[in-house]
């Protein structure tokens, strides 16, 4: 019988210096040492070149959780957006300081809008909006709308998110195929992970508040919601 792992989750690139022909003895012990200060410099992060940087948040969204991070110059009126480390929005001078910024996140392109707002002299607050609501007010409603699992399969995490507007399923960031069908006590939407069969069963709670409860359901073993 096939084993099975399933368990619950509680560059910088190398310098390369070519030694030029005929160097021997001093020079080429002082080229050594040249290598290895260059060796020995810290790791190289985008977030060196932030000198404005003033907010960051991170969203969950059925494709993954991604981090948005927020530069404002308060002098040259900059603004820089970058989402999970990559930079997509930058303008240089803005002569008004206050304002809003909208972009899109993620794989189903959830717009986002981060909005300026001066609070007293040169003071100011930053908020975001996805999809026209305030980020608390959308993460409130998104417990309501989705289901999420995260677990280990085989060594490897796994974020699993069901929408039950659609009863779409995510995993990784990646849209799964699945087939669901009516059973006796409610639905199952099944789909595999690698070697895994997982389902997905949808039955009625009996309350009117608690409406329609999901459950997933890993090689037999039932896994347990994970609040984000």
């Amino acid at each position: 019988m096939r084993s099975r792992s399933l368990s619950l989750l509680r560059a910088q690139p190398p310098f390369c210096k070519l030694r030029p022909e005929g160097t021997s003895g001093e020079a080429a012990s002082g080229a050594s040492r040249q290598e290895s200060r260059r060796r020995s410099r810290p790791h190289y992060n985008y977030q060196d070149n932030m000198t404005d940087l003033v907010a960051i948040w991170e969203v969950a969204l059925s494709d993954g959780v991604h981090k948005i991070e927020f530069e404002h110059g308060t002098t040259s009126g900059k603004r820089v957006v970058y989402v999970d480390g990559k930079e997509i929005m930058r303008k240089e001078w803005m002569f008004k300081l206050v304002g809003k910024e909208t972009f899109t996140v993620g794989e189903a392109k959830t717009k986002a809008t981060i909005n300026i707002d001066a609070v007293s002299g040169f003071a100011y607050e930053y908020t975001l909006e996805i999809n026209g609501k305030s980020l608390k007010k959308y993460m409130e409603n998104r417990s309501k709308t989705t289901n999420t699992w995260v677990l280990a399969l085989d060594g490897d995490d796994c974020r699993i998110v069901l929408e039950k507007d659609t009863m779409d399923v995510w995993c990784n960031g990646k849209k799964m195929e699945t087939a669901g069908e009516f059973v006796d006590d409610g639905t199952e939407t099944h789909f595999s992970i690698g070697n895994h069969d997982c389902c997905i069963k949808a039955v009625s709670s009996g309350k009117r508040r608690e409406g329609i409860i999901h459950t997933l359901i890993v090689d037999d073993t039932e896994i347990p919601d994970t609040l984000e």
